[in-house]
């Protein structure tokens, strides 16, 4: 990890320390996507945020919502303090994202497998009034057991929305173990080629590959995909793939000390 991915990871590390719980597994894993997102691809304006222009992003997976949490105080969407109130009895900021509440959230997302059919509806909705922003959704790999993913897909290649580009956070495990015991996906690329998108996949992790995957997309009439191959708790040797980590509550002083060593 550079120095930016481990600064973004220390703002997620703060609010646990202060907090002592909270989804680090799922955010670890989309961090560095969400990174390349708001750095080098989505355009959006803190000052505005609902700005007619602005890229829509919704993330899907609600649950790993410390990893959009920190990105946005990175980009000043509010102040960073604000943060350590984080699933406290009267903070906007829960363990998932809520519009109306949160500046720069887009939609109300963690009742798993919405945030797509959501992203279709507003692709779909450029696409009649004309509007050129792009709708851009992140989705676990876990959420693709729901039913309402695939129907959203089979909307979106219908309806031809060249402006939707969904991501797939595939690390692998869902919120009680690896997903090739639970509900197997594979062969996952070949299935999102089936319901017509424009389909690739990259390294979750490595900047400078999805920089180039994203801003070389066609120009084509499909729907796009991204299969990003993540390392859930990437960051932190005792948290990667560790479903115990998925969820954590009454994390201690010890596991504190850990996280801030590997980010220093």
């Amino acid at each position: 990890m550079d120095r930016r991915s481990k600064d973004l990871r220390k703002i997620i590390v703060d609010i646990l320390a202060d907090q002592r719980r909270g989804h680090l597994g799922p955010a670890m894993s989309s961090i560095d996507i969400l990174r390349v997102l708001y750095d080098h691809f989505l355009k959006y304006d803190n000052k505005d945020p609902d700005w007619a222009d602005r890229d829509r992003f919704i993330l899907s997976k609600g649950h790993g919502c410390l990893s959009l949490y920190s990105i946005l105080a990175d980009k000043n969407f509010f102040p960073k303090e604000e943060l350590m109130s984080f699933c406290s009895f009267d903070s906007k900021f829960g363990g998932h994202p809520e519009k109306f509440k949160i500046p720069g959230i887009e939609a109300s997302t963690g009742a798993l497998g919405h945030g797509l059919p959501i992203a279709v509806g507003m692709a779909l909705a450029a696409k009649i009034r004309k509007q050129s922003h792009r709708v851009v959704v992140l989705t676990g790999d876990g959420e693709l057991n729901e039913g309402s993913t695939w129907e959203a897909a089979l909307s979106a290649s219908k309806h031809k929305l060249s402006n939707l580009i969904v991501l797939v956070d595939y690390n692998k495990f869902q919120s009680y173990g690896p997903n090739r015991e639970i509900l197997d996906l594979e062969p996952l690329l070949d299935k999102w080629k089936s319901f017509g998108f424009d389909a690739s996949e990259f390294d979750g992790h490595d900047i400078q590959q999805m920089k180039k995957s994203l801003n070389g997309t066609s120009s084509n009439n499909k729907p796009k995909a991204f299969i990003a191959h993540t390392i859930k708790g990437k960051g932190f040797e005792f948290a990667e793939n560790n479903i115990e980590w998925h969820h954590k509550s009454k994390i201690t002083d010890d596991e504190i000390e850990k996280m801030y060593l590997a980010i220093k």
